[in-house]
């Protein structure tokens, strides 16, 4: 279940020691989905921060063939700190402050730097949740708060990713679950000499969904085609101070030439702005 990027290279397993970083919680109205969608297991979905890192490598090692070095993770985490996210297994509570917190999934993703197309898009690099925390909708949740991310944060149009053709059930994910479409097949893309799908989502239902809850709480301040408003379209009511007053009540300024210089001698003049002096 897991689109891959080509660009880190491969690292070869290794214990990983554990980490422990408080728990960053989440909007409390995306916390009770997860918690209706897995009513006997207690679920946290919070952004990935470095202190993760280890438990992400530890998810990623044990379901996926395609590893990556500890700095390619940083590296999305300190770049794109918005989009992504680790979901915790928060059934046990941690018996001490030195328990590190139990991560059964992630997603990680980015936004292309430099768009072929020239539209803003994101790209899920990887995606994975623990076989012990699958069918409880994990996955879409991951998917679906990045993909928010990408579109609040970065305007992002559509999302990306790749997967290998003989991943049957990631296919089935991608297409029946999160409405992924096959956008082409690719090559040899893994290092192993198998194919992968290309697949692309658009991502205008999450425009949509988040125009909704900006008219829903009033603060919606996006043009239909989902560019943020200038500030000279907004409404900022009637002018006030000298902004307010007629041309002629306007105090005027005028602009004098002064010499500056460590001595005050030299031929070097700059512009300085001065109220013109009352007349007596």
């Amino acid at each position: 279940m897991k689109p891959h990027s080509r660009n880190p290279s491969p690292r070869s397993k290794q214990l990983i020691l554990p980490v422990y970083h408080p728990q960053i919680q989440v909007p409390g109205s995306f916390k009770k989905d997860i918690e209706s969608a897995a009513p006997t297991a207690q679920m946290d979905i919070v952004r990935l921060h470095p202190a993760h890192i280890p438990h992400v490598q530890t998810c990623n090692i044990t379901n996926l063939p395609e590893n990556y070095f500890a700095k390619y993770y940083l590296y999305h985490a300190l770049t794109w700190p918005q989009l992504s996210y680790v979901a915790i297994d928060l059934s046990k509570p941690p018996t001490s402050s030195n328990d590190p917190p139990k991560i059964v999934g992630y997603v990680l993703a980015k936004m292309e730097e430099e768009p072929v197309d020239g539209i803003p898009h994101g790209h899920i690099t990887s995606l994975s949740v623990m076989r012990t925390h699958r069918r409880l909708g994990l996955a879409e949740k991951l998917m679906r708060q990045s993909q928010k991310a990408m579109v609040e944060t970065f305007g992002a149009k559509y999302v990306s990713l790749h997967v290998r053709v003989s991943n049957k059930a990631a296919l089935r994910l991608y297409k029946d679950t999160l409405q992924f479409e096959v956008e082409k097949v690719e090559s040899k893309y893994y290092a192993d000499g198998e194919d992968a799908f290309s697949m692309k989502q658009d991502l205008g239902f999450i425009w949509d969904a988040v125009k909704a809850d900006e008219e829903a709480l009033g603060i919606a301040d996006k043009k239909p085609d989902g560019t943020a408003a200038a500030d000279e379209d907004l409404d900022e009511g009637d002018p006030v101070g000298d902004e307010g007053q007629s041309d002629k009540k306007k105090k005027k300024e005028v602009v004098r030439k002064v010499k500056v210089g460590r001595a005050l001698g030299v031929s070097d003049l700059v512009e300085k702005v001065e109220p013109a002096k009352a007349a007596s």
